[in-house]
């Protein structure tokens, strides 16, 4: 218990890296918590806690300013609506802190924290918003980003001697991208629709082997490519709703750094969530794979204010070099209780989760329960708004103990 309670309380010193698909035209104050426990084996921490405030309209009308804050971490953007001419607009963007660049080493179904370490870094970026079709109700964005990130890496208290280090280093990042749609980055959105297709390709100073006897090797470039469809409707009677996923992406050169890692249930950690629920977080290190998620919410009372949520997800990976295990498709499946308020300000659920094909020292199957939550503020409201990249989020401290 007090294990638990230390990490409770930790866990709000962390935020997940969030970063715009577009401009997001909505006025947004709300707190994000999500948490997930399992029950089988030691595991990294696995949740998040952040603060995300978007301000159309902050100093001047054209400007809109978007945080995600926590204590050791901050990632802000400026928005210039119509800053490059007419339909398009502009981003600078500013982030950096502690441990978002930790890496956690799980392999087999089993972390080893002697392989794991802490990262933390700063980050600077630019972005190009152009909507394509602004008569139309559906808009069709393009996206171009780049980013200059500085990273630099410590041992903690478990990481072996003899374990070395990547070399702390610079990575430049080029990304472009389509989108017809968006979702919205709250929990359990009542309707969204979502196609699209991504590049991103990533440059490092100085690569080089790391770990135990040079186990691994930090890629000078990757370059991954991914798309997504999604949809979301609510029955405007009854209020049940559906949520389906359909994600795939492959690499080239990917690394334990670029590579798609799966698991867990926490669908608002990143950028991109790789959701398998029962799995550990980030358990899986795929160079490619296809997943697809689906979640219902079905209403349990007159007032719709209980619903019984039922979600499950199956992945078809290929796995990184060296982090392979028997089976390719992996399954999870997971059941719980959201509770709104009559005023939606907040959100609550509590989850059980099981990873069908997931490895663990008795067998296959491991069980995880977790908890959602979301506080508005504001008032919830805003159109086409997503994150659009795999996740770079690389861990949460191994010092939680």
């Amino acid at each position: 218990m007090i294990k638990l309670g230390q990490r409770l309380l930790w866990l709000w010193l962390f935020a997940p890296l969030l970063a715009s698909a577009q401009i997001d035209p909505a006025r947004r104050d709300l707190v994000q918590f999500g948490y997930n426990q399992a029950f089988q084996g030691h595991t990294p921490l696995s949740g998040y806690a952040f603060y995300y405030h978007n301000q159309p309209d902050f100093l001047r009308t054209n400007l809109t300013l978007r945080l995600a804050i926590a204590p050791v971490y901050v990632d802000s953007e400026f928005g210039f609506v119509n800053g490059l001419g007419p339909n398009t607009d502009f981003g600078l963007g500013l982030a950096g802190g502690g441990f978002a660049d930790s890496y956690n080493e799980i392999h087999g179904g089993t972390f080893y924290p002697s392989q794991s370490f802490e990262g933390s870094g700063a980050e600077i970026s630019a972005s190009l918003y152009h909507l394509f079709n602004p008569a139309d109700q559906i808009p069709l964005n393009y996206v171009l980003r780049g980013s200059a990130h500085y990273s630099f890496y410590a041992k903690n208290n478990d990481t072996a001697g003899n374990f070395e280090l990547p070399n702390d280093h610079a990575t430049f990042t080029m990304r472009t991208g389509l989108r017809w749609g968006g979702v919205e980055p709250t929990l359990f959105p009542p309707l969204a629709m979502e196609l699209s297709v991504w590049y991103e390709g990533s440059l490092r100073t100085d690569p080089g082997a790391y770990g135990i006897n040079d186990a691994y090797e930090l890629e000078q470039q990757s370059h991954l490519f991914w798309s997504e469809a999604a949809l979301a409707y609510t029955l405007p009677r009854s209020q049940q709703s559906f949520y389906v996923r359909l994600t795939a992406g492959t690499s080239i050169d990917a690394d334990h750094f670029s590579a798609y890692r799966l698991g867990g249930f926490l669908p608002l950690v990143s950028e991109f969530p790789l959701s398998l629920p029962g799995y550990y977080f980030q358990e899986i290190s795929a160079r490619q794979f296809v997943l697809i998620n689906a979640n219902y919410l079905l209403p349990l009372d007159p007032g719709k204010l209980w619903s019984l949520d039922l979600n499950a997800s199956t992945a078809v990976v290929d796995y990184l070099p060296g982090e392979g295990q028997p089976g390719n498709t992996l399954t999870g499946v997971g059941g719980g209780i959201l509770y709104h308020s009559p005023s939606q300000r907040l959100k609550l659920m509590l989850n059980y989760a099981y990873g069908i094909d997931a490895i663990r020292a008795a067998g296959r199957g491991a069980s995880s329960v977790g908890v959602l939550m979301q506080i508005d503020l504001g008032r919830m409201h805003g159109e086409n708004f997503n994150q659009p990249k795999p996740s770079l989020w690389r861990g949460w401290g191994n010092f939680f103990k």
